[in-house]
């Protein structure tokens, strides 16, 4: 695929934007840009999938929850995630038109991603990307949310079949809150690292 117009309005829209053929050459890339230091880890199949937390827990101390702590120990592996100098995570949706789209259950993972940390990366494939906001919106709700709520093994209506949001009133609903980004942040430090393969939901 053919990142460069992507990479250009990304660029205009104040991110940083790497580009690479392959998972592969992009952990290497990512595992170079983070050392001896704090690094927290939002909710991600595309982030397991690279094999980032065991990379990066070599030479650095990583916070994430999936991987650390599911007990009562939840919370304080939340904070730590959310208190580290470094964050990654992925992205439910990424418009050609440079809106970034997230939709979150308790808020941790939108939370980090909107501010306290020195440097955020968010790391795509290229099946996220959509061809505008609108098109963003319905691959987050439509496509990601559902497949998310199956592999978590939710009791809700899209989770039956991952097929379409049913915008449901179940308890154990994941789309609670949803975020976009219209532009970088002001001050913040966000390099959106783009991979040329399919990777998470």
């Amino acid at each position: 695929m053919d990142f460069s117009a992507l990479k250009g309005t990304l660029e205009g829209l104040g991110y940083a934007v790497s580009c690479f053929a392959s998972a592969a050459e992009a952990c290497d890339y990512l595992d170079g840009q983070v050392d001896g230091t704090t690094v927290g880890f939002g909710g991600s199949v595309t982030l397991d999938q690279l094999g980032l937390f065991e990379r990066f827990s070599a030479h650095n101390e990583v916070a994430w929850h999936h991987k650390s702590h599911k007990g009562p120990g939840l919370k304080a592996e939340l904070q730590k995630a959310h208190a580290a100098r470094v964050y990654f995570s992925s992205v439910n949706a990424l418009a050609e038109t440079g809106e970034i789209v997230n939709i979150d259950n308790t808020g941790n993972r939108v939370g980090s991603t909107w501010y306290g940390h020195e440097k955020l990366f968010l790391v795509v494939g290229r099946n996220k990307i959509a061809p505008d906001l609108a098109g963003a919106l319905h691959r987050a709700r439509n496509v990601a949310a559902p497949r998310n709520a199956q592999r978590l093994g939710k009791k809700t209506p899209c989770a039956q079949k991952a097929d379409k949001c049913y915008d449901c009133n179940s308890p154990d609903r994941i789309c609670r809150g949803l975020s976009v980004f219209w532009r970088c942040l002001a001050g913040a430090s966000i390099e959106i690292v783009l991979i040329d393969e399919d990777l998470g939901y």
